[in-house]
């Protein structure tokens, strides 16, 4: 069973909501999530998840705000909850501390984009450790065999593959790149392989699956947030249609 990764972004459309997110993507079938932390910068999104951390900045989210969330469904929400975000904040909020803190609310996992993997090696892989935390290094289709083969041996829980050169949520993003993908297959990774930017729907998700053991579908849900009344509802069905 291939498996479905949700992301979404933390303190979206409400302040609240990020525990009654999470239940509902537990609840609707979905394997594991990403919640991703807000951050004014975030270069490697698209104009939809952009928004998502404009809001939730402004709606008050802050790393300190999204550990209380998460400490209230703990026990609620037992599927991987992995936190993405960018390198500054969490430097701000000091790395062993925020480490800590992830493995008191039961998170699971990090993915940082801008953490150096010299960096891992030298310095942040040894806290992460302490704390029982995996850490998910990005390839894309122009990361060559011998550093897919070094980053997959840093990472643990799985490997991101970025389906193309392309920011998260792009139309543009070639999903069926099957050069690419044949090549992952082919090195008998250490960590499964997690497919991720631009899949939208189950199409999209069974086309990057054939090859791979997980799809990470972001921007599509995140949008449903911000754009929709009633997310709850069309969240479900949407997760509901994809894993089903």
């Amino acid at each position: 069973m291939k498996k479905l990764n949700i992301y979404y972004t933390a303190g979206v459309p409400k302040l609240e909501d990020t525990g009654k997110i999470a239940e509902l993507i537990q609840n609707s079938g979905a394997d594991m999530m990403e919640i991703g932390i807000p951050y004014s910068d975030p270069v490697a999104d698209g104009p939809v998840i952009q928004d998502a951390h404009s809001l939730a900045l402004k709606n008050g989210m802050s790393i300190k705000k999204l550990f209380e969330q998460l400490a209230k469904v703990k026990d609620s929400v037992t599927i991987p909850k992995i936190l993405m975000g960018y390198l500054n904040p969490v430097l701000q909020f000091g790395f062993e501390n925020f480490c800590q803190k992830c493995a008191e609310v039961g998170v699971s996992g990090l993915i940082i984009p801008d953490l150096p993997p010299i960096a891992f090696e030298n310095q942040y892989g040894e806290i992460l450790r302490k704390y029982s935390l995996n850490f998910t290094f990005l390839v894309t289709p122009e990361t060559s065999e011998e550093r897919i083969k070094y980053l997959d041996s840093l990472s643990s829980g799985f490997l991101y593959a970025v389906s193309s050169s392309s920011t998260t949520g792009n139309a543009n993003a070639v999903l069926k790149n099957e050069d690419y993908l044949n090549r992952l297959a082919s090195l008998n990774l250490t960590n499964p392989v997690f497919i991720g930017f631009g899949i939208k729907d189950k199409s999209d998700f069974e086309n990057v699956t054939e090859k791979a053991q997980g799809g990470i579908i972001g921007t599509a849900f995140v949008k449903i947030l911000l754009e929709n009344g009633d997310w709850e509802a069309k969240g479900k069905t949407f997760i509901e249609s994809v894993k089903n």
